[in-house]
């Protein structure tokens, strides 16, 4: 199931951004997020690591300390109703996003809902991480055409 990532391992330019989620439970997210929100799978766990489109996420055990980080405990979010970190996915076509996700077992806060300036909406993953889906309209889409010209 795991395939090759070489700019994770050795990033292109000397540097790649991830997102780490400490779960409860590494097996039960690794496969929400390649079910749910297509990612790919590039290693299986400790940690499991999944390409999801150009970034990637990196989950890991609840546990610690370490001896790097020797004051620190690595917690999941205690309950689904407190925020303490969430991913912001931007997308051109956010309903059917949300359409897709849903028919995967996606389960949404409410659905996709237009602010003027973007229209978004959130899922939760199954250890509570809060996930906007977001597509940018107005004056947000506007600006992104300008930088993209």
């Amino acid at each position: 199931m795991a395939t090759e990532a070489p700019d994770y391992f050795q990033p292109e330019g000397g540097l790649v951004l991830t997102h780490l989620l400490i779960v409860r439970d590494v097996d039960r997210s690794r496969e929400f997020y390649r079910r749910v929100l297509g990612a790919t799978v590039v290693r299986e766990r400790q940690p499991a690591i999944l390409r999801f489109h150009n970034s990637y996420l990196v989950i890991n055990n609840e546990g610690g300390p370490t001896d790097d980080k020797p004051d620190v405990r690595a917690q999941a979010p205690p309950d689904a109703s407190t925020l303490s970190s969430a991913m912001n996915i931007r997308v051109t076509d956010v309903r059917a996003v949300y359409e897709q996700w849903r028919s995967r077992g996606g389960e949404f806060l409410t659905e996709p809902k237009d602010h003027g300036v973007e229209i978004r909406c959130y899922l939760r993953d199954p250890d509570g991480y809060l996930i906007e889906l977001g597509q940018a309209t107005g004056i947000l889409a506007e600006m992104g055409r300008a930088a993209s010209a």
